[in-house]
C-alpha cells in the first residue's frame, strides 16, 4: 500500500509533495528583526530534507510585537531584504513548499529568551510597552500591557496585513496567522486575558471578532493563490478558559473566509496550564476540528516516529503532520520516515547521492 504521509495535499495555488510540514520554530538570533546567516543555514538546511511545508519561525508584524529583541521580523525594508537572502537560497537549492507565519506577540512580548529565563525584560534591558486587548500581565513579575484602543486595533491589523504584502512579494507559498499560544490573537479569543466590554469583548462571537477582521483583511491583501491558514490553542488548559468547542466554531467562521487550513496546538495562554503531555497528546483536537468544521487540519505535538505520523494521516485525524524538536533532533527525519514506509521523497540535487537507490551504504544500514 503506498504511504499516506507520503502522499500529495493541495492547498489552494500549491500542493505540498507530502504531508510533513516543519513547525515554525523560534531561534532568537535575529538582529533589529532582520535574519541573519543563522537563519540561512537553519531554514537552507531544513529545506533540503524533504518535508513537504516548510515555515519560517514566528515572524513579528512589528517591532513590539515581537517576544524577544532577538525574535525575527518582516516589518521593515531591511527585514525583508534580508529574508528575501534566506528565501531565495532556499527555493535555488531545496525541495519544500515554503511558508512564514506572521504573529504579534502581545502582552507576551517584550521578553528575555527562553534561555536566559523567558521572563520580562527588566529596566535596562530595553523592555518595550506591550499591547494586549485588556491591561491584564501574563503572570507575575509580568509587563502590564497597554489596552488597545480603536488606533491600536486599527493600526495591528495594517501591520500583519502589511507584513502578509511583503511575504507575497518574497514569494511565499504559504502565510499562517499565529491565533495560538498566548500571541495577541489567541488573547483576544480568550475570556482569561480578553476582559473587554465592546464589541471585541464578552460572549465568544465577539471575542473572535478581532482576529477574524485581522485574518478578512490578510485574505484579501494575498494573491488569490496564496493559501493562507491559522495556527489556533485548542484549549488553555485553564479553567475557564478558551475550549475546543469555541475552536471548532473559529475554524467554521474562518473556512467561510476563505482559510486553507488550522494548524491545530494548544496551550500557552496562561502559567497555570496543566499539559497532559504524551504521543499525540493534541492530535485529539485536530481530528474534531477536521470532523466537526470540514476544514483541513494540522497536527501537532510530540510526534516522533514515522508509523505514528503515517497512522495519524491513515486514521483521518489529520491532514498534515507537523514536527518541530523531532525535525531539530534529525532534519533528515523525512529521509528516514520514507524508508521505514517504503515511500520516495524528493532530494536536493547536491545530496540525491545519498538517496537510496543510488547508495549502496543505505542498504548495509538497514540491514
Amino acid at each position: 500500500m503506498p504511504s499516506a504521509l507520503f502522499s500529495p495535499f493541495p492547498l489552494r495555488g500549491v500542493t505540498l509533495p507530502n504531508r510533513i510540514v516543519v513547525s515554525p520554530m523560534c531561534q532568537y538570533v535575529a538582529e533589529d528583526g532582520s535574519a541573519t546567516d543563522w537563519h540561512l543555514m537553519h531554514l537552507g538546511q531544513l529545506a533540503m530534507g524533504a518535508a513537504g511545508l516548510l515555515f519560517t519561525e514566528a515572524t513579528a508584524v512589528s517591532a513590539e510585537g515581537r517576544i524577544t529583541h532577538g525574535c525575527l521580523g518582516l516589518y521593515s525594508d531591511a527585514n525583508e531584504a534580508a529574508l528575501g537572502r534566506v528565501v531565495q537560497f532556499c527555493r535555488r537549492h531545496g525541495v519544500a513548499v515554503l511558508g512564514i507565519q506572521l504573529a504579534h506577540a502581545g502582552r507576551k512580548g517584550s521578553a528575555r529568551t527562553p534561555l536566559a529565563g523567558g521572563t520580562a525584560l527588566a529596566e535596562g534591558e530595553r523592555p518595550w510597552t506591550t499591547l494586549a486587548p485588556s491591561a491584564l500581565p501574563y503572570g507575575p513579575g509580568w509587563h502590564t500591557p497597554q489596552a488597545m484602543g480603536a488606533a491600536e486595533l486599527a493600526a495591528v491589523k495594517g501591520q500583519f496585513t502589511e507584513a502578509a504584502m511583503r511575504a507575497a512579494r518574497l514569494g511565499f507559498d504559504l502565510v499562517e496567522l499565529h491565533m495560538a499560544h498566548g500571541y495577541l490573537l489567541h488573547q483576544f479569543l480568550s475570556p482569561i486575558s480578553n476582559r473587554r466590554d465592546d464589541q471585541y469583548g464578552g460572549a465568544s462571537e465577539s471575542r473572535m471578532r478581532y482576529p477574524l477582521e485581522v485574518f478578512e483583511s490578510v485574505r484579501a491583501a494575498l494573491p488569490p493563490g496564496t493559501a493562507l491558514g491559522v495556527r489556533v490553542s485548542a484549549t488553555d488548559w485553564v479553567e475557564g478558559g478558551w475550549t475546543p468547542a469555541e475552536t471548532v466554531a473559529l475554524a467554521k467562521r474562518l473556512k467561510a473566509l476563505g482559510c486553507d487550513f488550522v494548524d491545530v496546538s494548544s496551550g500557552g495562554l496562561d502559567p497555570r496550564q496543566k499539559v497532559p503531555l504524551g504521543p499525540g497528546y493534541q492530535v485529539p483536537f485536530a481530528a474534531q476540528v477536521k470532523r466537526e468544521s470540514g476544514i483541513p487540519t494540522m497536527a501537532v505535538g510530540l510526534i516522533t516516529e514515522a508509523e505514528q505520523a503515517e497512522g495519524i494521516v491513515v486514521a483521518g485525524d489529520a491532514d498534515l503532520v507537523a514536527l518541530g524538536r523531532a525535525i531539530m533532533d534529525d532534519p533528515r527525519w523525512a529521509w528516514r520516515a520514507a524508508a521505514a514506509l517504503g515511500a520516495d521523497t524528493p532530494y536536493a540535487s547536491q545530496y540525491v547521492r545519498a538517496h537510496p537507490k543510488f547508495w549502496p551504504g543505505a542498504r548495509r544500514k538497514a540491514a
